[in-house]
């Protein structure tokens, strides 16, 4: 394999609104409704407006980042030019603990969609079929894995849609609890909720990680970017809030297949709605599941031609140029953790790496700008320093709260990462001498 070699350049700004809102459309079929297991309707609205105002606060941000360093590694490769090797390096393992994390929590919905469909088959081992077949249409080639991801987000897209079509003749705002006064509020519930919150949007930024597959990054990264963005806040909204207002929070605050749920209690078991709209569920559910697989793939590959990871993991197949060890290799691990972490257990830790993330990205951003004033910038974002001091503010609140949440699991995240920062050290003094 030559070393030269590089990847196809065939992707549009369709194509990563595909991949945006595809990335993360799964997280409004489950996920999310773990948060009303922690707080209440508006204890939990909270924190969904806190996370929905950093969202867009970062995406602006990340957009100029992504449009103006187009490369595979997207946060590692901003943190590397802006801070260094050692910080390219946590921040690459930050957003594989997010994006190798995430795969397995839908792989454990999806085989729960498909079990709530077809009782007789076991949702354990649905979802690990599903895992495999999509990791193998990954290795098909970028063009055809662009085009399979547009086509299940739109197919999604229009299953969330046919769920808010049919609550609309059921909703009830007073169902709604009042506004409560500000001294009942339990402030700790919030942020026991966030890590939920964040799981309406978890996974975006990986549109900067196919950038070296983007045919015209200054333009095509910003459209499709903020395309997402603000297809993901109205879908998060509407959902978020016609649920609440057709059943009981706590009925669902703990299934993986909460509209399917909904549905089947309002129109009967015997309907055929809810079916429905569960088999057209599944593909909101692969669209994120494929699509994070592509992510976590081309980051890998990333990090192993930077030497943060083994070698081989950056070699190229023949002909469609896919990164497959790489993709084989992630998916390994997904389902290794698939094994013995639930579903909740795997969104924290996977929130826990994207705060992380989000944190060092913006460190990044202030840092170019001083360090850099003069590259190349196809996109800049507005009211410089306010709005990325604002969002930095806000991201240290949101991974705050995910650590208070889950104070073992983010010690055995930062644990992990301690011995591969060594890991990295040795080796690097080991080259040189």
């Amino acid at each position: 394999m030559k070393e030269d070699q590089k990847m196809h350049k065939v992707l549009h700004s369709v194509h990563l609104w595909g991949i945006a809102v595809g990335l993360v459309i799964s997280g409004d079929y489950f996920g999310w409704n773990f948060g009303w297991s922690q707080a209440s309707f508006w204890e939990f609205s909270f924190a969904i407006g806190w996370i929905a105002t950093f969202y867009v606060l970062f995406a602006l941000c990340f957009t100029e980042l992504a449009a103006s360093i187009p490369q595979s590694g997207g946060p590692s490769a901003y943190a590397k030019r802006a801070l260094g090797d050692l910080f390219g390096l946590v921040t690459g393992y930050l957003v594989l603990v997010e994006f190798l994390l995430a795969p397995p929590a839908i792989a454990s919905a999806l085989g729960g969609y498909i079990h709530f469909l077809f009782p007789v088959i076991p949702a354990f081992g649905a979802g690990i079929v599903m895992f495999c077949l999509l990791l193998l249409i990954n290795l098909t080639g970028i063009k055809q894995t662009a085009r399979f991801e547009l086509l299940v987000t739109i197919v999604a897209v229009f299953g969330l849609l046919f769920y808010l079509a049919f609550l609309w003749p059921h909703v009830s705002l007073d169902r709604i609890p009042k506004f409560p006064e500000v001294s009942s509020i339990s402030w700790s519930s919030v942020f026991l909720s966030i890590p939920f919150a964040i799981w309406f949007f978890l996974a975006v930024e990986g549109v900067a990680l196919a950038a070296e597959e983007v045919r015209n990054p200054a333009r095509d990264i910003p459209i499709g970017y903020t395309a997402g963005i603000f297809t993901l806040l109205c879908l998060a909204g509407l959902i978020f809030v016609f649920t609440a207002s057709v059943v009981d929070t706590k009925e669902v605050a703990e299934l993986d297949y909460p509209l399917s749920y909904v549905l089947q209690k309002l129109y009967g078991v015997d309907q055929i709605w809810p079916f429905v709209f569960t088999f057209i569920g599944l593909f909101g559910l692969v669209a994120s599941l494929f699509g994070i697989i592509l992510g976590n793939s081309r980051l890998i590959y990333a990090m192993a031609k930077e030497g943060y990871l083994p070698t081989y993991l950056s070699k190229l197949s023949h002909g469609s140029l896919v990164p497959q060890n790489a993709v084989i290799s992630g998916g390994v691990l997904g389902i290794f953790c698939m094994c013995f972490l639930d579903t909740a257990e795997l969104i924290t830790i996977s929130a826990l790496g994207a705060c992380g993330m989000y944190l060092l990205s913006l460190v990044s951003y202030f840092v170019l700008r001083k360090k850099e004033p003069e590259m190349g910038r196809p996109y800049k974002a507005p009211l410089y320093p306010v709005l990325p001091g604002l969002a930095l503010v806000l991201g240290i609140v949101a991974c705050g709260s995910v650590c208070f949440s889950e104070p073992y699991l983010a010690l055995g995240v930062l644990g992990f990462g301690f011995v591969l920062g060594i890991g990295y050290h040795l080796k690097q003094k080991r080259n040189k001498s």
